[in-house]
């Protein structure tokens, strides 16, 4: 594989919860200027004729990326009115959480007990969605988390926006426009906080990690030689899986699991 696994700060356990979530805020605002949720609704549209339950199961939810947006779009559409989601994550954001299970719109619901994505509970079933977040997971645990979908026999969407496909020797380029991209991105930030602000302009230690983070993601992010390496041995005729790129602001990789035949 051409990926190579260095570390993360919001992967760790010890990364303080503030921060890990000033992070996840970033990148929820990098997805809607890049257009994530129009390519994600096309991809989930198709990963819901899969299913007989019309449920997405976000894993590795996080600070929600884009999936909010996208669930509210697909809800409103004629037929799926009926359409729930649930967040889920193994560290998950109590605050997001709170904020959702609060709210008014049953169909929605943040789990507040850390999930596991390799072994999802049976009684999470829907289209399981990874929105850049594939990319954190060892080979292993990668290809756990798409066997544990095929053996549920549950439809599973993956999405990436960081891109793996420059030499090696430029994965570092990216570090110093990270940061100044963290401190642009900062005011489109919701909900902005004194927290996020003092530790964006005043000691930059959210930047600092964006900008790490940013830039070991393409060097982490499999490639689609690399996604058809985890998929070894898991092609069946009940169960097809499909790869590609998606164009527009940004260069995207998805890989879709679909289960075929009864019960899909």
């Amino acid at each position: 594989m051409k990926r190579i696994h260095l570390f993360e700060f919001e992967d760790f356990a010890w990364f303080p919860h503030g921060l890990r979530t000033g992070l996840t805020r970033l990148i929820v605002v990098m997805h809607r200027l890049l257009g994530s949720s129009a390519h994600l609704e096309e991809l989930l549209r198709r990963a819901l004729a899969h299913t007989d339950t019309a449920t997405i199961v976000d894993l590795c939810s996080g600070s929600g990326g884009p999936m909010l947006e996208v669930y509210q779009t697909l809800k409103a559409q004629p037929g799926r009115g009926h359409l729930r989601l649930t967040m889920t994550d193994l560290y998950p954001n109590r605050e997001l959480a709170a904020a959702i299970n609060a709210g008014d719109d049953p169909a929605l619901r943040y789990q507040t007990h850390a999930v596991d994505a390799t072994r999802v509970d049976v009684e999470l079933r829907g289209v399981r969605t990874m929105i850049c977040s594939l990319h954190h997971m060892r080979p292993a645990v990668a290809r756990g988390i798409l066997q544990d979908a095929q053996q549920q026999r549950q439809p599973i969407c993956v999405y990436e926006i960081s891109d793996n496909s420059f030499p090696i020797g430029l994965w570092w380029v990216a570090l110093l426009p990270n940061f100044l991209l963290a401190l642009l991105l900062t005011p489109f930030v919701r909900p902005l906080t004194i927290r996020q602000l003092f530790f964006t302009y005043v000691l930059p230690v959210i930047p600092l990690c964006f900008a790490w983070d940013g830039a070991v993601s393409n060097a982490r992010t499999y490639t689609l030689d690399d996604m058809r390496t985890l998929l070894e041995g898991l092609q069946a005729a009940d169960y097809t899986w499909e790869t590609g790129l998606l164009g527009g602001k940004a260069r995207k990789l998805y890989l879709l699991g679909l289960p075929q035949g009864p019960g899909a």
